[in-house]
């Protein structure tokens, strides 16, 4: 349920940080530490919703900004066991993975919104090219986007990396993930998500993986397992959504894109070890291991990171933002139908 804080603030998903231990704190993930604290994740909008200033930021239920990049766990599976009722628990076996997803296009909707990763604290905004917003074109039979779509935060696509399987560089980006429960989330939305599979989509010569997923709060997740489990109970859906990531650049003028593996969807398994590996590359960026180039790492908790900056320091770049304003007009040309032969 999302509430409203304030004038421009909502209460955008209740999650939870690492598993709490006894002395300094913290809790170790890897090479790297985190703060642990239970939190709920806020988002507070800045400048005008359907412009070029609009921005959604992230912040605890105790007002410290957060980036969704770097500071919200990417593994959600332990992070239920403390300070939540046992009837509100999500029911898994001990074996299930449950990845946190930042929820960045509604389904349904048109504009490409995306984790800003080069801004610091990474908030939402509107992608622009070309001095234009982006919009997702409407390919019949689809409007917008088929399932709600994010990303997973502490992740990364390594540009300087060549994938062995697919022999193209990462994109540069958090991994991208289709949500295909049946609830309509909202921009800045953090869920948890079970993963089911990943398509690896070759976009302009780059790796670019999607990872195929479903809300735990899905009616229907607990059924849902595997992709061959997708096939059975909703098919066509897979389908779909190759062909709408194969199709959504055309109406720009652009070519079909391609995939690796035949377009075929690889398995639950595989899609946890592409994840992990780019966790790993997040894991070398926000340690200034590796080159990140123009990408931003300013974060608040990942206490062994060069770029962890002050509470302070984060309040002052969202202040410096744009208050939040009245939406300004969508074009009417977003709701147009693009009919591509086949």
């Amino acid at each position: 349920m999302r509430l409203l804080w304030g004038s421009c603030s909502r209460i955008s998903a209740l999650l939870f940080g690492p598993r709490r231990r006894p002395g300094n704190g913290l809790v170790s993930k890897g090479s790297l530490c985190y703060l642990r604290k239970m939190v709920h994740y806020l988002t507070e909008e800045r400048g005008r919703p359907n412009s070029a200033d609009y921005r959604i930021y992230f912040k605890t239920s105790d007002g410290k900004y957060i980036s969704p990049f770097h500071d919200i766990p990417l593994f959600a599976a332990a992070e239920q066991e403390n300070d939540i009722p046992s009837s509100k628990k999500v029911k898994m076996s001990e074996n299930e993975v449950l990845f946190n997803m930042v929820v960045e296009v509604p389904r349904w909707s048109n504009a490409k919104m995306e984790i800003a990763t080069k801004e610091p604290l990474n908030p939402i905004k509107q992608d622009v090219k070309k001095g234009k917003l982006r919009y997702v074109a409407n390919v019949f039979p689809h409007k917008g986007y088929i399932w709600n779509y994010g990303a997973l935060p502490q992740t990364w696509e390594d540009p300087c990396h060549t994938d062995k399987d697919t022999k193209c560089c990462g994109d540069n980006d958090p991994i991208d993930v289709c949500d295909i429960g049946t609830k309509v989330c909202s921009a800045g939305q953090v869920i948890q998500v079970k993963v089911l599979g990943v398509v690896a989509l070759i976009d302009e010569g780059e790796t670019d993986w999607k990872v195929i997923a479903i809300n735990m709060e899905d009616p229907d997740a607990s059924m849902l397992n595997s992709i061959e489990d997708v096939q059975k109970s909703r098919p066509g859906h897979l389908e779909a959504t190759v062909q709408w990531f194969k199709k959504y650049k055309v109406p720009d003028g652009k070519p079909e894109n391609r995939f690796a593996f035949s377009g075929q969807i690889r398995d639950k398994d595989f899609a946890i070890e592409v994840i992990k590996s780019t966790h790993k590359y997040w894991k070398a960026l926000v340690q200034k291991q590796t080159d990140g180039g123009e990408i931003n790492c300013t974060n608040l908790s990942v206490c062994e990171s060069p770029f962890r900056c002050t509470e302070s320091e984060a309040g002052d770049v969202v202040t410096s933002a744009p208050a939040c304003g009245e939406p300004a007009p969508i074009p009417s040309e977003v709701d147009k139908w693009h009919f591509l032969s086949k």
